[in-house]
């Protein structure tokens, strides 16, 4: 079985000179991101010890200079989704436990599989795979108005500018 992966944070730029970093906790509690155990990178193979301070600094064991702490800047920081507590109401969830659920539009019509949730700071957003291909869709109420993890499905309500349908004639072998 594959292990889930959960980001939880990221390594910000140096701090100082000895080796501090800023550290960008996705969590709830910003402070609470030491706390889950060992982080590590995308792959699972790096592992890091981090003790929050305040601020939003971070002090990584084993990093001592700038130089060490600058080659972890944009390192994205993961946890077993086994070390994270569970969901405390059974309407939260934790934004991966999206991933491979069925998306369906609103009448029922299957659009695709929920491949990944990433957030590059505007919000999160879904990526979809489905047979009319990847679909990005914002992940707000409005565009995802129903959410049932347990039955492994969502309700999704793309907004038009999402929605690009082909012109007549599009796609059909013209004439030269």
């Amino acid at each position: 079985m594959r292990v889930q992966r959960v980001l939880v944070g990221e390594v910000g730029r140096p701090h100082g000179v000895r080796g501090l970093v800023r550290l960008h906790a996705f969590t709830a509690d910003p402070r609470a991101i030491g706390s889950y155990g060992p982080l590590t990178d995308q792959s699972g193979t790096k592992v890091f010890r981090i003790t929050p301070l305040p601020d939003g600094l971070g002090r990584i064991e084993g990093v001592a200079d700038r130089d060490a702490a600058a080659r972890l800047t944009g390192t994205k920081l993961y946890v077993e989704r086994s070390q994270l507590p569970p969901p405390s109401d059974p309407d939260e969830f934790y934004l991966s436990d999206l991933e491979g659920l069925a998306a369906f539009a609103e009448d029922g019509v299957a659009i695709g599989t929920v491949r990944l949730v990433e957030d590059h700071g505007a919000g999160p957003f879904l990526i979809i795979d489905g047979s009319a291909g990847e679909l990005l869709l914002p992940f707000t109420r409005a565009c995802v108005p129903v959410v049932d993890v347990a039955g492994g499905r969502i309700t999704v309500v793309p907004p038009a500018e999402v929605l690009v349908r082909p012109e007549a004639g599009e796609g059909q072998g013209a004439a030269a």
